[in-house]
């Protein structure tokens, strides 16, 4: 079995953009539909999607048989989430709110094997092939990416102590919880929080740091692009497929098409 990531090179190089889309459905037929559609990663959403580690690992089973790459987005910087995850099949992960160094350094410690952490060790899981690997404890750390989400601007401010955390691959920014931590919630488009949005950017490439964003369409994401972001995420399946049936339908009846509140989440 071959546990290369194949995701965290292409994250890491920043020689292209890689796109993706959230994950809301739940579902290993969505989210393998999509894995078919031209998405280079997919994000698997524990944070928000009411779903569990097993619920987890059957997606990831179905991501894992289309072209596409999993990244797994945990409800909290955990160390036994993040432990269950990675033993479960992913080799992505990605933490939210993460404010600091520290923050930084715990999510590096569980992620990892000792000497680097304090992950513990399984020869007979999921993501080692049920030990069909015999190279998985050797090379696990190595092939384990870990992203951290930046969404206050005290995150933003502590950016570089953050970066210089071995082991942490990137950062992502949200933009929403970003809005909503400068006091205007549902408000993305604001010029104050683009303006945040696009220094993020720039601190980022200062760094040589991969740093990703997901946006609600096309316009969005290749303004973001324009920005300086490496990597980035378009809207989510359930947004996406919502948008597709009030399309044809508008079509149809001859509405005028529904267009997306300026600001509007991603997700």
């Amino acid at each position: 079995m071959d546990i290369t990531n194949t995701l965290k090179p292409r994250l890491t190089a920043r020689a292209d953009v890689p796109l993706g889309t959230w994950l809301m459905s739940g579902t290993p037929s969505t989210a393998e539909a999509l894995g078919h559609a031209g998405f280079d990663f997919l994000v698997l959403d524990m944070e928000h999607v009411p779903i569990g580690i097993e619920e987890t690992a059957n997606i990831l089973r179905a991501i894992a048989l289309t072209p596409a790459r999993a990244l797994v987005r945990l409800p909290w910087n955990d160390p036994v989430t993040i432990k269950q995850v990675l033993d479960g099949g992913a080799n992505t992960i990605m933490l939210p709110f993460v404010q600091t160094a520290d923050e930084a350094r715990a999510a590096v410690r569980a992620a990892k094997y000792a000497p680097m952490g304090m992950r513990g060790v399984a020869a007979v899981h999921r993501s080692s092939g049920y030990g069909a690997s015999t190279d998985y404890l050797q090379r696990a750390n190595d092939e384990t990416c870990v992203l951290v989400q930046l969404e206050t601007p005290e995150a933003l401010s502590n950016m570089a102590d953050i970066a210089a955390v071995p082991g942490i691959d990137g950062i992502f920014v949200g933009p929403g919880d970003m809005a909503a931590s400068m006091g205007y919630i549902g408000q993305i488009d604001h010029p104050e929080v683009q303006q945040v949005l696009a220094q993020a950017a720039r601190d980022a490439a200062k760094l040589s740091l991969p740093v990703g964003i997901v946006g609600a369409n096309a316009k969005m994401v290749q303004d973001y692009i324009d920005m300086g972001y490496t990597y980035a995420a378009i809207g989510s399946d359930m947004a996406l497929m919502k948008a597709q049936a009030r399309e044809t339908l508008d079509t149809l009846r001859g509405s005028a098409p529904a267009t997306l509140a300026a600001g509007a989440s991603a997700y």
